[in-house]
C-alpha cells in the first residue's frame, strides 16, 4: 500500500491550499479515508475522515467549517481543501485509512505564515 501526498506549501494566514493523496495497493472504495497532521513537537492528530460512499464526513473541531475532505473512488484519490488557514494549521499532512491501517507516506508540508 502506498500513499503519495502533494499540494502543500507556504501560504499567508487566511489563504487556501488543496492537498491531494494518491492511493495504490488497496481496495480503495472499501475504506473510510482520513487526513492527519503532525506539527513540530506534537503528536499526529486526526483532521478529517470521509466514509466509503462520500455521503458523510467528520472533522476535528479545530478545522470544521474551514476544511473540506473529498474522495474520488474512480481515481483512488482523497483531497483536502483548506480555506481560511491559520498559523496553527502549520504541520506535515498525511493521508491514511481511518484507523491508520497501513504505513505512512512522506506527507506534505503546510506552512501558514506572513
Amino acid at each position: 500500500v502506498q500513499f503519495v501526498e502533494s499540494g502543500g506549501g507556504l501560504v499567508q494566514p487566511g489563504g487556501s491550499l488543496k492537498l491531494t493523496c494518491e492511493v495504490s495497493g488497496l481496495s480503495f472504495e472499501r475504506y473510510p479515508m482520513s487526513w492527519y497532521r503532525q506539527a513540530p513537537a506534537k503528536e499526529r492528530e486526526l483532521v478529517a475522515t470521509i466514509y466509503r460512499l462520500s455521503s458523510s464526513a467528520d472533522y476535528a473541531k479545530s478545522v470544521k467549517g474551514r476544511f473540506t475532505i473529498d474522495r474520488d473512488n474512480g481515481k483512488n484519490t482523497v483531497s483536502l481543501q483548506m480555506d481560511s488557514l491559520k498559523p496553527e494549521d502549520t504541520a506535515v499532512y498525511y493521508c491514511n485509512t481511518r484507523y491508520s491501517d497501513f504505513a505512512w507516506g512522506q506527507g506534505t508540508q503546510v506552512t501558514v505564515s506572513s
